[in-house]
């Protein structure tokens, strides 16, 4: 089977030593005879700026990296994800969401103990019981909501144990009920990372996810949401953040990290690339 990978970078900041590893990594990983595709994860549009798109491309090239054209831009592509988000609708997994952040926070709090996730607390449900009247009702006054994912019924429309292969952490079983009733689509981003990611890397045939093991649990979610749309499962690979000499993992914000800034000061394209194996 032909091996290909993805580097999939957000234009919100510039690249840093940790963005080349991965994106390096992955080339290696399809080697000679695979192939290597790069995608730009772009559906926040408050964050991402043009700028920061082109310094991707320009410092990928830097690095010697070459990858097929065209680019998959997911902001070009917002109608794929609402007809992913249709057809969950349709199997009823999908209902909306009224409350606000302040809402969720007093809830949890009457409640306590909620129980938490990798991203926190989980919510508690609280519109998962409105009416059909109701929603519909509250959606035709204007009210923002979230969509979110019925994540009981999600689990028992699957019905059997789903399981994803981690080339660092062995074989998974996945708990997607971790996240609880998560949020696949807001108003002011018509879709998530879980649900544009899991889509595209489906419809681009990649074999192999190479991710930072921050987004090791999200694993677990996707790998729910493949099984209910039908799509391929690939392997995956988690790798550890980058750090710097003050043990504080690379970030965007980080300016004196960046693929950029290492290229002012003079280090050529086999001196990052050195440092970034080294990593």
């Amino acid at each position: 089977m032909t091996t290909i990978t993805r580097f999939a970078p957000s234009p919100t900041g510039y690249l840093h030593l940790g963005h080349a590893a991965s994106a390096l990594f992955s080339v290696k990983q399809a080697g000679p005879d695979g192939r290597f595709l790069l995608r730009i994860e772009d559906i926040d549009q408050t964050r991402c700026r043009p700028e920061y798109l082109e310094a991707i491309y320009e410092d990928l090239a830097w690095l010697g990296l070459e990858w097929e054209k065209p680019v998959r831009v997911q902001s070009d592509h917002f109608a794929d994800y609402q007809t992913v988000l249709d057809r969950l609708s349709d199997m009823e997994l999908l209902y909306p969401c009224f409350c606000t952040r302040k809402d969720i926070q007093a809830e949890i709090a009457r409640i306590g103990n909620a129980p938490h996730g990798p991203d926190g607390a989980l919510y508690p449900g609280t519109c998962r019981h409105c009416s059909p009247t109701e929603r519909r009702d509250r959606i035709a006054a204007g009210e923002s909501y979230a969509l979110r994912l019925d994540m009981t019924a999600a689990i028992k429309r699957v019905g059997k144990e789903l399981t994803w292969f981690d080339r660092a952490a062995g074989k998974q079983i996945a708990t997607p009920e971790i996240f609880g009733d998560v949020v696949l689509a807001r108003k002011d981003t018509p879709t998530s990372y879980h649900v544009s990611v899991t889509h595209d890397d489906h419809l681009q045939g990649i074999t192999l996810v190479t991710r930072g093991q921050d987004l090791f649990f999200a694993s677990h979610l996707h790998r729910l949401l493949q099984e209910l749309l039908g799509y391929d499962v690939p392997e995956y690979h988690h790798h550890g953040l980058l750090t710097g000499p003050d043990g504080k993992r690379f970030a965007k914000r980080d300016k004196s990290q960046t693929l950029r800034a290492m290229r002012a000061e003079g280090l050529s394209p086999d001196a990052v690339i050195r440092q970034a194996a080294l990593s």
